[in-house]
């Protein structure tokens, strides 16, 4: 048997159904593959279930909710192959997808991240990359992510347009990424500072401040069922993206745009 190429991470949190579908769209893939599941203390059976289904994938099942960072960082560690894909427990791979992420990193020895297109189960394109976090940048981009949520079809005309060529954003979503290991072990993994959030998007300024390139391809596609992961926690989620937002500002933006994404918060 060949030696895996791509180490799968996925982190679940009571998102049972749509992990194991995640799982079930990893089971096309050619390239060589391992995978590990690292459950952040579900109450919905996920971890039974993947003993029960999924007996050659490897799993972590936390006693707590240690955050998605920390578990990733789990996840790398408890894997060995040259390149990580960081896939969300309620994303699905399309046929190619992975095999098409490897080729990139493949030819371009100077991307140290790639992703891929992501679109919703109805086809319709999300917002998985952009601009560094600036507030005139959020501004732009809160629009327009706000409005392809309510299917505004100049914002998905929009989406679409940014969506259809290889390019280099700041950053790609952490829904879905293939990372070169050395390089993630080089960057200390994900910050564990950031308990949910805003952790892709530091990645990827880490990794181009180490003279690194980041890039967004749409010949690979992956289907995002968005924010179904922390829909049983909604109240939770919110406070950690105030949190994460913050600690952002603080670590790569300064204190007078912290001090200004503050008093938004404060005004909202």
């Amino acid at each position: 048997m060949s030696a895996p190429t791509v180490a799968a991470v996925i982190v679940s949190y009571n998102t049972r159904a749509l992990l194991l579908e995640c799982l079930q769209s990893l089971g096309g893939v050619a390239t060589p593959l391992e995978i590990v599941v690292v459950d952040n203390a579900s109450v919905d059976g996920s971890a039974d279930a993947v003993r029960a289904q999924h007996a050659h994938v490897g799993l972590v099942a936390n006693i707590d909710n240690v955050g998605f960072s920390k578990a990733n960082n789990l996840g790398i560690r408890a894997t060995r192959a040259p390149y990580v894909l960081i896939l969300n427990a309620d994303a699905a791979v399309r046929p190619g997808a992975v095999e098409t992420l490897v080729s990139v990193l493949e030819s371009r020895p100077d991307v140290a991240i790639v992703g891929p297109r992501t679109v919703s189960a109805d086809g319709t394109i999300q917002v998985s990359f952009g601009p560094d976090l600036t507030p005139l940048n959020e501004w732009r981009q809160r629009r327009l992510v706000h409005a392809v949520k309510q299917r505004e079809p100049e914002a998905l005309r929009r989406a679409e347009t940014l969506a259809a060529s290889e390019h280099e954003p700041a950053w790609v979503s952490g829904s879905c990424l293939l990372a070169r290991r050395d390089v993630l072990e080089r960057l200390g993994g994900f910050d564990e500072g950031f308990f949910l959030y805003e952790e892709d998007v530091d990645l990827c300024v880490r990794a181009r401040q180490a003279g690194h390139h980041i890039l967004f391809t749409p010949r690979a596609e992956v289907v995002h069922h968005l924010g179904r992961s922390m829909e049983t926690a909604s109240a939770r989620a919110r406070k950690e993206y105030r949190r994460s937002h913050l600690r952002f500002y603080r670590k790569h933006n300064g204190l007078v745009a912290t001090w200004l994404l503050r008093a938004w918060m404060a005004l909202r």
